[in-house]
Parts: C-alpha cells; structure tokens; sequence
C-alpha cells in the first residue's frame, strides 16, 4: 500500500492560482496536520482529493490507482467539513444507516458511546442540532466509518473546550485500535500538536512544509541576546522573524544552525513550539512565505 499521491496539481479560481503545482503523499496509518492560514487553499485541496472539485491540472492515485471518479477508490476516503451533506429531517441514527449504504460496516456500537460521552442524542433530527452538536454528528460520523483515510477540515470549530478534549482524545483511542490516516486541517495547533506526527503547511498557494513535527521541532530555533552578538551569530541562517525582548534581540531561525560558529556566553538558543514557529512561517513577504 503506497497511500495517496499527489503530483503537480493545480487549481485556478478567476485566473487565481488557489494551488500551485501541489506535490505531496499521504502515508497508510498516519496522522497528519495539514496547517495554513484562512484562504491558503487546505479546503480546496481536501475537496479535491475527495472528487467533490477538479484540479485543472495534475494527478491523485490511491495505492497507484487513479483517484479521480472512481467509486471503488473513494469509497476508502471520507471528508467531513462545515458542509451539511445530510437531510435536516433525518434523525442521526437514520444517517449513520445511510452513511452504511455507502460505506460499509459502520460501527454502530463506538457511535452509541460516542453520542453518550458527547451528550447527544441520536435521535433528534439533523436540523434541530446547534451549531455545536451539528459539528459533533459529523464527527461521530467520520470516526465510524471504515474509511481508510479520514479527512477533517475544521473539525472543533463551534466545539467548546470540553468536546475538543473529548474529540481528541476519541481520535486517539480509535486510531490507537483501529489504525488508518487522519488528516486534520486546522487553526488550533497548539491543541493538537501532540497527535500529529506530520505537518503539511500551506502557504501562498503551494506546499511550504513537509515534515514529521519532530524533525520540525528540532529545526525551530529562539536565537536572543544583546543585539550586536545575536545578529552576528545568526547571519547567513535562514531568519523568519525577529522580536524585541527588552533589552534584548530574539530572532526567529528554521533550519539547521551553524556548528562552526562560537555562541557566545551572552546569546541563548530556547526551543520554540510549532504554534509560534507556523505563524513566523506563513508570515507575508519572502521566499514560500519566509522572511530573510
């Protein structure tokens, strides 16, 4: 199994390019973040992979098998975002038998404990749900079916902090027993940077970043001192962005730092968190969003 591969996409919207030659691959069992700022192109590209728009160019297979209307092949993928996709006079428990007809095996018992831990009931209808429990259902939904490759756009919005915890932690406990790909779009990656194990950034409309968050992490870098010997040491490093603390300089690196040069007693390099470090990354203005 090679997973999901995407090679050279592209999508105009009015001459816009919304994503620009787009290469990237989805691993069997893994869980992703696939993380840019509002309007950076994370929905148009899930709402590709799932046939529900067209790239203008380019290619998606699953496990070398072409992805674009083929039945058998998206049936292994399920999409849940902020649209309703569901009759608002169906009660849940209807929709996860229609869900069944098009997915297969459904599993009726974790939803049951689902909907008790999240305090729903699965037989109100659709529509009378708020704002809140609408995203619920879908979640349910997206934990209980088969799907190999499960894509969340969005997933908490309208969650209070609670159900977020809640969501999280069901995540976990269904990949930990039943392990298949979850690819989370969101804003909120302070709260979820412990379950992902790869990072995706989108930023200008193409793929800044790719990698596993622990080799993130170690590339992530708070260069701060005294002006003069901070710029000093951090000339020639790849600088994302800079802020005064104080008296003091701190400058923002990704990448690897130069062994060769002396730090100097007064200069500190401090760990930072992939939060601080993706909005120095989606900053305007730059090289792929970066500034020099």
């Amino acid at each position: 199994m090679t997973g999901i591969k995407i090679d050279g996409l592209l999508k105009k919207f009015r001459k816009k390019n919304v994503l620009d030659n787009i290469s990237v691959e989805f691993k069997p069992n893994k869980i992703y973040g696939l993380l840019g700022r509002n309007g950076a192109g994370k929905s148009t590209l899930l709402n590709i992979i799932a046939n529900r728009l067209y790239a203008d160019q380019g290619t998606l297979t699953l496990d070398d098998e072409n992805l674009v209307e083929n039945d058998s092949a998206l049936g292994r993928l399920y999409l849940m975002n902020d649209v309703d996709m569901y009759n608002k006079s169906m009660r849940l428990d209807k929709i996860f038998e229609y869900t069944e007809q098009f997915y297969g095996s459904f599993d009726y018992e974790y939803a049951e404990k689902l909907a008790e831990r999240f305090k729903i009931d699965t037989h109100q209808k659709f529509g009378k749900f708020s704002t809140g429990y609408h995203t619920i259902a879908k979640l349910i939904i997206a934990l209980c079916v088969p799907a190999d490759y499960i894509f969340l756009d969005e997933p908490v919005l309208g969650l209070d902090a609670n159900h977020r915890t809640i969501f999280y932690e069901e995540l976990m406990t269904t990949y930990s027993e039943r392990p298949r790909t979850f690819v989370v779009a969101t804003h909120l990656i302070e709260e979820i940077t412990n379950i992902l194990e790869h990072v995706m950034i989108v930023s200008e409309s193409k793929i800044t970043i790719d990698e596993d968050v622990e080799d993130i992490l170690a590339k992530s870098h708070l260069i701060v001192g005294p002006q003069v010997e901070t710029k000093d040491y951090v000339e020639g490093l790849n600088i994302v962005g800079k802020e005064s603390l104080g008296n003091l300089q701190g400058y923002y690196v990704y990448g690897d730092l130069n062994d060769d040069k002396i730090l100097p007693d007064t200069v500190q390099i401090e760990r930072v968190d992939l939060q601080k470090m993706f909005i120095y990354l989606t900053n305007q203005g730059g090289e792929n969003g970066v500034n020099k």
